[in-house]
């Protein structure tokens, strides 16, 4: 017999010993009661015999079945054959049962004995269908049985008279056995059907989970993945070596998006994804964390200066251009270490530290590689900094302050630009340097804007119920606000509160929120607050590697010339250039131009010969909070000079 046949025939014989010992009782106690019957109808002493018989063999079965239906261990050749044996050999004396009853000359009793083999092999089909080794071999026997009855019945003097009508009841059994064969096929394949359908549905779901555990574009584990994967290597390591994370950001990746295409940056994503796994040694784990953020978890690596080494193997590779549809690209590598061990004892402070030393050695200009040491790195933000700031927003301690926006021909205030300032009651007031980085690490950017946005609206309103006209007050976007759906509904709920005053809102964004593949939901989000009528104000224009490509996708009202142009006006001859180039562009598409930091009269006065119509910095005035603002549109309003001392510190 072939191997996976003698497989198969195990399997079912475990089967069909949990069956036979889970229904002795029932199958010996119907047998005791065909022993009455046959007992009653006269034959006796065949009664005895054959319940003996069963007796014994039920007695013998038992424990063979129940150690078949014990999967673990497995079952072994010899003991399957018993088992198949025994219950094979017990169908005799139960069928024995009816073939006593068809030597009755009573009608009645013929008719139960022909009902016990009927149920005898019913029994069968529906217990054993679906095992062929055991339902052939018993139901062959029960139809044979049939048969043999229907011969006695022939030759019984009761029936001598009536051999039309058992040649009749042949024909009709003969009808039913093939029917039931027919019956236990199309069993047989309904099972099969189902079971492929149970496959199709495991290997669906299988699939689904390695979606959601998988990156679709590179194959290689997402953040979900890898997190579980740290934790347990981490557990697996604890007593030895330790484990190494290796976080590895893409330098350079934004612009061969903007430039080229998402095709390309898939490209890019694809080939180094191939590298890393090239590059890893066997048992480490490569995973893509963020939109161009990878990971590598390796417990090969024993100590800071072998992952220091493995790092520089790294960047090498990575830094090797990828060829793209005739062209070569390039990006540049940071990589953040961090190892288990004192500083790093848990997946968080190990994701964290690795996080923090890839930032830092973005930041830094002389390296590429950074590898974590607590005691070097500053204290992250915990749970405590994250309930004061909430506090802090909740009790109307940061607030909005105003700096002007003003016409540079006339002086006349146009608007503002709303700036955070935290009132802090024991440290001061504090500039947005000390708290927005703590905003954004604790990922508080959807609240913080949230409650900007109210508060700048309550004070326009107050402004308006004095009689002030504020102009067009701006106000900061955040990338939360505008790429997630509660974000925005968060936002227009606070704007619904004050329908008459969004067309006096702005809202500013910069260029670094087009970001990946949340750059068409950011443009969605714009379009529809347009529609509600806030303007949008592309802020920092022209330090962004596609200014121009947003210009021509997208609708803007406003445009904010940045910061550094502004600076070098009278030192750099190409910051005139570009500022008259950029005031050039501004006209020809209909959209306000405002110069940010103009902070001398000489700043302004070329400026103003270039063309350039709104300004707004120092020169004009610092930041102000809301009462000294409104001091300043009153002074505007009936002609006075404004109060002195009213700037602020920016």
């Amino acid at each position: 017999m072939q191997p996976h046949l003698i497989n198969h025939f195990l399997h079912e014989t475990q089967i069909v010993g949990h069956i036979s010992g889970r229904d002795v009782v029932k199958r010996v106690g119907a047998a005791v009661l065909m022993s009455g019957i046959c007992f009653n109808a006269g034959f006796g002493i065949q009664a005895l015999t054959v319940l003996t018989v069963i007796s014994i063999l039920e007695i013998i079965s038992y424990p063979l079945n129940r150690r078949a239906s014990k999967f673990d261990p497995p079952l072994k050749l010899p003991s399957g054959i018993a088992v198949f044996f025994f219950n094979w050999f017990a169908m005799f004396p139960y069928l024995g049962l009816g073939l006593i009853l068809s030597q009755s000359g009573s009608l009645p009793y013929v008719i139960t004995g022909y009902l016990w083999i009927f149920g005898v092999y019913v029994h069968v089909s529906n217990a054993f269908g679906l095992l062929p080794f055991y339902n052939w071999s018993q139901m062959l026997i029960a139809f044979a049985t049939m048969f043999l009855m229907h011969w006695n019945l022939v030759g019984n003097p009761a029936f001598t008279h009536e051999p039309v009508a058992w040649l009749l009841t042949s024909i009709s059994t003969f009808v039913y056995i093939m029917n039931t064969f027919d019956t236990m096929n199309l069993q047989k394949d309904t099972h099969q059907a189902l079971e492929r359908a149970r496959q199709d549905a495991n290997a669906r779901l299988a699939d689904l989970e390695k979606l959601s555990r998988s990156d679709s574009l590179t194959g290689l584990m997402n953040r979900r993945a890898f997190d579980e994967v740290v934790q347990s290597m981490m557990s697996q390591h604890a007593n030895k070596q330790g484990v190494t994370v290796f976080l590895i950001d893409l330098d350079g990746f934004k612009p061969i998006n903007d430039s080229y295409g998402h095709k390309a940056g898939d490209a890019v994503l694809r080939a180094v994804a191939f590298r890393l796994n090239e590059l890893a040694m066997r048992g480490d784990r490569v995973a893509r964390v963020g939109g161009d953020e990878f990971a590598v978890l390796s417990a090969n690596i024993t100590s800071l200066q072998q992952a220091k080494s493995f790092a520089g193997h790294l960047v090498d590779k990575l830094r090797e251009t990828i060829p793209f549809e005739q062209k070569q690209l390039d990006v540049g590598v940071s990589i953040g270490i961090a190892r288990q061990g004192p500083d790093a004892s848990t997946p968080p402070e190990l994701l964290s530290g690795a996080d923090q030393a890839m930032y830092r050695a973005k930041q830094d200009s002389n390296t590429n590689i950074m590898i974590y040491d607590k005691n070097a790195f500053p204290v992250r933000p915990t749970l405590k900094d994250r309930e004061i700031l909430l506090a802090a927003m909740h009790n109307g301690e940061i607030l909005p302050y105003y700096q002007p926006k003003v016409r540079i021909d006339t002086g006349e205030i146009i608007g503002f630009e709303a700036l955070s300032r935290w009132e802090h009651p024991q440290r001061g007031l504090l500039p947005p340097s000390h708290f927005l980085p703590l905003i954004n690490e604790l990922a508080l950017q959807g609240s913080f804007m949230a409650c900007t946005a109210d508060l700048v609206l309550r004070d326009l309103a107050q402004m308006k119920q004095e009689g002030l006209d504020p102009g067009q007050v701006a106000i900061n976007m955040s990338e939360v606000t505008l790429a997630t759906l509660l974000g925005r509904k968060e936002l227009f709920a606070i704007l619904d509160r004050y329908p008459e005053l969004r067309h006096h809102l702005t809202f500013e964004i910069t260029e670094d929120i087009f970001i990946a593949r949340a750059g068409e939901i950011i443009r969605r989000s714009i379009q529809l607050f347009r529609n509600a009528g806030v303007r949008i104000s592309l802020d920092d224009f022209g330090t962004g590697y596609a200014s121009l490509q947003h210009l021509k996708e997208m609708e803007f009202d406003e445009l904010k010339l940045d910061t550094g142009f502004v600076r070098d006006l009278g030192f750099d001859p190409a910051a005139r250039v570009l500022i008259e180039g950029l005031v050039t562009i501004s006209k020809g598409l209909n959209v306000d131009l405002i110069a940010e930091g103009v902070e001398t009269e000489q700043q302004r006065n070329m400026l103003r010969d270039m063309g350039c119509k709104y300004v707004q910095g120092y020169y004009y005035g610092a930041a102000m909070p809301f009462r000294e603002t409104c001091l300043r549109l009153h002074a505007r309003k009936t002609g006075t000079a404004a109060p002195q001392g009213i700037t602020s510190v920016a």
